[in-house]
């Protein structure tokens, strides 16, 4: 044999072992333990997806809002754009001059899903659209108009435009006489403003001076005191805080030296003022703990950068929602760097609310990873949802930063409409667990409804196969599993069938940076869908650069949908099944899995030109 015959089978070898070589890891899941139910307010955004997420929660919310004046429907940009005021909010075709018509609109279009306003707290709101504002015009000045919590007087609900004023309260009963209260179907929940450790550089013309650590929980206790005299049932989500950076001072608060030493950070000095205040009111006067999270982990550069998209930023953003949940984990970020003490965030928050306002939900309405038109940025958005899940989140609302929601859809359809017919995860969170953290992540819950257990599982591993054993302790004998999953190089979510399950348990391989949404049944497989893998591969390559994930995937009778019917049929030829199922019951060896599925079955095509080559090789001697 010649050099370069040997260097060639040198190649072809080192191609089969990379081919052959997989990541083994052991998934746990115990359906009767760490049992809660699941908020499906985790399920929000704050801006439309694709139509077809079966989203649960919208918010009204952003920069903008901070100078919103729902008499006239002006707003202001603030820094965002040369201290604009203008009509931005209204929306195409509406009248501008109907009193809060850009927050009718947007309930309006929210449909079934909840809905959660921001109210304006930081003294003014926009008096005109007259464009730019200078600095000689900052507040007060005839551009802008006070805004006050309560009128203490008879609510109209044709606002006076002549008295130089503005009422939040007079907003929320304007609300409630068109909806109803939050208990009989009307506004779930207010905002108090938006991200007030920055209203001086958003908006410097509104409120010029940085806000005080007292100043923002007098607003707060001023403004929710006054929306629950109107509506008592509606929640209120506060402060908005925008990161770090105001979770620990507000931003260098300038009083915040008077407080520093009695608190841990600003989040528990603001939770220890509100419960105090809520008790000389006699009433909670705020349901939910409201940050903001934008990651700030970095590979080459922050993963929430839009050009954010090299080797290293993808593995960066990969790992990014362990700093949420992960005690063993630690980002490469300033936070780490200089409060470390502060990380994970969640449980160290939890801990925050139990110790100073037990009671108080935790919800993130502005939070992103980045990615959104990358497979990374996609399992990035579906690890934060199973946290969110996991860890016992209230509501969570997730924050576009360019306008490719790609990917970032996806996600929730994985959870939210994974069939084309709004199936979605269970209700009832249960213990999951795996051995490897750095390439995977495992999701599990139960409904209340069927026996069914759904568990979401992503390989974050962006080279190699994924070899999972499962094994689910459960009072429940399962018969199958159905799947389908989200890959790389496509936004649709793809059926696969199913595949049986023996002893509650299983094996089955999952390609690089892929997610797969398992639907466990007592019910045995069907002849009709065990092979439905290679029909839905087909199917769903039409639909790839689609984000509409009904036309590629078929409902099967594990199904959590209100419908049954399919839009792909599944293949009746028996024989293609055991060649193209991703799946192998815990009694199959998983180098069985085909190349179709991404995963170690591409080792027997190797073989296959291997045994071609070395043929020719001999017949050349």
């Amino acid at each position: 044999m010649n050099n370069y015959k040997r260097v060639y089978l040198a190649s072809v070898l080192a191609s089969l072992s990379a081919a052959a070589s997989a990541v083994d890891v052991s998934f746990s899941v115990s359906a009767e333990n760490l049992r809660h139910e699941i908020s499906p307010l985790i399920y929000g955004t704050n801006q439309t997806l694709t139509g077809n997420e079966n989203l649960a929660l919208y918010r009204m919310g952003g920069n903008r809002l901070t100078g919103y004046n729902w008499e006239n429907n002006w707003s202001s940009a603030g820094e965002d754009w040369f201290n604009y005021n203008d009509g931005f909010l209204i929306p195409n075709g509406a009248d501008g001059s109907t009193p809060g018509i850009v927050l009718t609109s947007f309930i309006d279009d929210a449909a079934t899903a909840k809905s959660i306003i921001t109210l304006q707290m930081a003294g003014y709101v926009s008096a005109d659209g007259s464009g730019t504002v200078s600095e000689t015009e900052a507040a007060p000045s005839s551009r802008w108009i006070p805004a006050h919590a309560s009128k203490g007087s008879t609510f109209s609900l044709s606002p006076d435009l002549t008295d130089n004023a503005v009422y939040m309260d007079e907003l929320v009963n304007f609300l409630v006489d068109r909806y109803g209260t939050a208990d009989n179907g009307g506004v779930f929940a207010y905002s108090l403003d938006n991200e007030p450790a920055l209203w001086a550089g958003t908006h410097p013309r509104l409120h010029p001076n940085p806000v005080g650590a007292e100043e923002l929980v007098t607003r707060s206790v001023a403004l929710a005191t006054a929306v629950k005299n109107v509506d008592p049932s509606a929640s209120i989500f506060g402060p908005a805080l925008y990161g770090f950076g105001a979770y620990l001072d507000l931003q260098s608060a300038p009083d915040w030296a008077s407080f520093f030493s009695s608190y841990n950070w600003y989040v528990d000095y603001y939770l220890a003022q509100m419960k105090s205040a809520s008790e000389i009111e006699g009433k909670r006067l705020l349901n939910v703990l409201d940050l903001h999270y934008y990651s700030e982990a970095k590979g080459d550069q922050r993963i929430t950068n839009n050009d954010a998209n090299s080797v290293n930023d993808q593995l960066a953003r990969l790992q990014a929602p362990r700093t949420l949940w992960d005690t063993e984990y630690t980002e490469n970020s300033w936070i780490v760097d200089n409060r470390i003490e502060q990380l994970p965030l969640i449980p160290h928050v939890q801990t925050s609310i139990s110790t100073h306002y037990p009671g108080t939900e935790l919800a993130f309405t502005e939070y992103n990873f980045g990615g959104s038109d990358d497979i990374s940025g996609g399992l990035a958005q579906i690890d934060a949802l199973g946290i969110f899940a996991k860890y016992d989140v209230y509501a969570a609302n997730l924050w576009l930063l360019n306008d490719k929601p790609n990917y970032l859809a996806s996600a929730f359809r994985l959870f939210r409409n994974y069939d084309g017919a709004n199936a979605s995860f269970g209700t009832t969170s249960v213990d999951a667990s795996m051995t490897d953290k750095d390439n995977s992540s495992i999701y599990a819950a139960v409904n209340a409804s069927t026996d069914n257990l759904h568990i979401i599982v992503l390989n974050k591993n962006t080279k190699e196969t994924l070899n999972g054993s499962f094994s689910i302790n459960s009072s429940t004998a399962f018969a199958s599993a159905a799947a389908w999953r989200l890959t790389d190089g496509s936004t649709a979510i793809e059926s696969l069938g199913e595949v049986a399950v023996t002893n509650n348990s299983f094996s089955y391989a999952l390609p690089a940076l892929s997610a797969y949404h398992l639907v466990l049944s007592t019910d045995s497989i069907s002849s009709s869908s065990s092979d439905s893998s290679s029909s839905s591969s087909s199917s769903s390559s039409s639909s790839s650069s689609s984000d509409n994930s009904s036309s590629s995937v078929s409902s099967s009778s594990s199904s959590e949908s209100s419908s049954s019917s399919s839009s792909i049929s599944s293949s009746s030829d028996s024989s293609s099944s055991s060649s193209s199922s991703t799946l192998a019951s815990s009694s199959t060896s998983n180098n069985n899995t085909p190349s179709s599925s991404g995963g170690g079955g591409s080792t027997g095509w190797l073989f296959l030109v291997l045994g071609f080559w070395l043929s020719a090789v001999r017949r050349s001697r």
